[in-house]
């Protein structure tokens, strides 16, 4: 007689996790992330996974719930993470079920989830610690309180940059700056920020005009590396940042997922594209799945959970910025 398989249930939770001093970008403030979580029971174990939505890309809380709860009878009939790729744009939604499966898998077989990857096991990693948009006062004294840690990811919001990077660069003289425009600079204030990056040593800017409004970066020769996050999300956007930009921030909540992130990964080194892994502001549920990138990383922004008053539990430890190895029972 044989055995069926049993039957996977799928169930989903928003979550509210508030945010130490607010959070804010050029697009606005946060005081809480605002999380859906994804879990898929086989009956024995269970299987989680974070997601983050996020309204840049259209997605809302109740949308994101939706699309993951239409995905429960393919969840049980047995979807496997390629049929996800095949069924579900990218985007959060998919990420949720994407990890949550790779979490049963990693549980089912009794083995890691970067084992079943492929990939090396994540080492302690520093992490980019994230200041938030302020007046070049407010970021100049944040600076100072993080001036200990080795990376700073500097959020910046167009007009004033130039002051604000300054006195970033005065609070904290000994570490390594990269910065967020979060698409807010244009091409009128273009060079006179850029000139101000450069005068303070930043490594790294991230995404410093609108996506599709981006083709002026192709004309720029600096030593600075220009990073697409809003102009890149998953293997379709590479023939789009090529040329333009020098590296690539790959978030799972806009590959949909660690299996497309993966591919993602390899593509954009063959490209010769620098890795960013960053995240979306979330738990340490959100950043276990992303740190099996930080090999393949030449930056690291997984610092979601230092940025909250709480994180779950048992979540990921951190020794300051350095993101230390995680157990089973925090996820894979």
């Amino acid at each position: 007689m044989n055995r069926q398989a049993p039957v996977r249930r799928l169930a989903i939770a928003t979550e509210h996790w508030p945010i130490t001093g607010g959070f804010t970008i050029s697009r606005g403030s946060r005081t809480e992330a605002v999380v859906v979580v994804a879990t898929v029971d086989d009956g024995v174990r269970q299987g989680r996974g974070e997601c983050v939505p996020y309204a840049r890309y259209g997605e809302t809380v109740d949308g994101v719930t939706a699309a993951i709860r239409a995905m429960a009878p393919t969840i049980a009939a047995g979807a496997t993470r390629q049929d996800l790729l095949r069924t579900m744009p990218a985007g959060a939604a998919r990420n949720a079920l994407d990890a949550a499966l790779w979490d049963l898998e990693a549980k089912e077989t009794g083995r890691r989830a970067w084992t079943l990857a492929g990939v090396p096991a994540p080492e302690p990693v520093t992490t980019a610690f994230t200041l938030s948009l302020g007046t070049p006062e407010s970021m100049a004294a944040a600076a100072e309180r993080a001036a200990g840690r080795p990376l700073l990811k500097v959020k910046l919001g167009g007009p004033g940059d130039d002051e604000r990077i300054a006195a970033v660069r005065r609070g904290a003289p000994k570490a390594t700056l990269i910065v967020d425009a979060n698409e807010a600079w244009s091409t009128d204030i273009f060079a006179a920020n850029l000139a101000a990056c450069e005068a303070a040593g930043v490594v790294l800017i991230e995404q410093p005009l609108p996506a599709g409004r981006d083709q002026l970066l192709a004309t720029i020769r600096s030593p600075i590396l220009f990073c697409a996050d809003e102009s890149f999300h998953d293997r379709n956007s590479l023939p789009t940042v090529s040329g333009l930009y020098q590296a690539v921030n790959i978030k799972l909540d806009k590959t949909g997922g660690l299996t497309e992130a993966l591919a993602v990964a390899v593509e954009a080194k063959e490209a010769g594209l620098a890795l960013m892994v960053g995240c979306m502001l979330g738990t340490s549920l959100a950043m276990a799945p992303a740190l099996l990138l930080t090999p393949l990383a030449r930056f690291v922004d997984l610092d979601g959970p230092l940025l909250l008053t709480q994180d779950r539990t048992p979540g990921i430890s951190f020794d300051g910025s350095v993101i230390l190895p995680f157990g089973a029972e925090v996820w894979g």
